[in-house]
């Protein structure tokens, strides 16, 4: 298997993917599950045939570990559907998966792009997997956020964000311990507090914040939203913001 076959097998799982979705919106479950199921075989056929190919896990290359993504986002979208039934996570977790799959297909120069001796770590693979299920899952969290705060939340539609945040939040706790496992085989150190560690922190607080305020009784529905907005503008900037930082210049983060 090469990079020559990947847009037959992109093409197909994307088609799969939004087909899934299309059900979902439309209330069929069956076709929902067989077509996303169907759409995650074909991608990871794929990845399989590379790994025999290469004779290796594709995880050397900018464009082998954006397989990983393209292939997790749905997988995450399906698990969130499988478990609350939101008609649009589906949707939303297409659209993320086909970035990553059109990145491929767009910049051909990132599938050699060799990772730095750093990068090519055991831990570096789940650590950045887990936490594109948190973004993903966060993200969907913060669609709804500001779909409410335009309108009066019911209990319901809080629990629902709830729900994405604690297991977004989950996720991205799994990404951090894994992300210290890295660092200490990488760098010698589980936490350096770096730009990127600190903002990592940073964030990771203020989605904890959130959970703790809405457990208090007098909690404002909206202030929570609003925090969660905040919380997911602290994870854009731990996520490339950061880049542009000059501290963040030459820092171990810096690849």
């Amino acid at each position: 298997m090469t990079w020559d076959s990947f847009f037959y097998f992109a093409a197909a799982a994307v088609l799969l993917w939004t087909f899934g979705a299309i059900a979902a919106w439309k209330g069929r479950e069956r076709g929902t599950f067989v077509c996303t199921v169907a759409g995650l075989a074909v991608f990871a056929a794929y990845i399989i045939g590379m790994w025999v190919t290469l004779q290796r896990p594709p995880l050397r290359t900018m464009g082998e570990t954006r397989l990983w993504y393209s292939l997790f986002l749905p997988l995450a979208g399906l698990i969130v559907y499988g478990r609350w039934r939101y008609r649009w996570i589906l949707s939303f977790s297409t659209m993320l998966s086909t970035v990553f799959v059109c990145v491929n297909l767009f910049k051909p120069e990132i599938h050699t792009k060799t990772l730095m001796p750093a990068l090519q770590s055991p831990w570096f693979a789940p650590h950045v997997i887990v936490y594109m299920f948190a973004y993903a899952l966060l993200g969907a969290a913060t669609l709804m956020a500001v779909y409410y705060l335009f309108r009066l939340p019911d209990k319901r539609a809080m629990a629902s964000v709830d729900n994405l945040v604690g297991v977004g939040l989950a996720f991205m706790t799994f990404g951090m311990l894994f992300g210290a496992l890295w660092a200490k085989e990488a760098w010698g150190h589980y936490w350096t507090w770096d730009p990127k560690e600190t903002w990592a922190a940073i964030t990771w607080f203020t989605y904890l914040a959130y959970i703790h305020y809405r457990l208090v009784p007098t909690h404002r529905p909206r202030r929570a939203l609003a925090l969660l907005l905040l919380a997911f503008v602290l994870l854009q900037m731990c996520w490339w913001g950061i880049n542009y930082l000059p501290a963040a210049q030459g820092g171990a983060h810096s690849y």
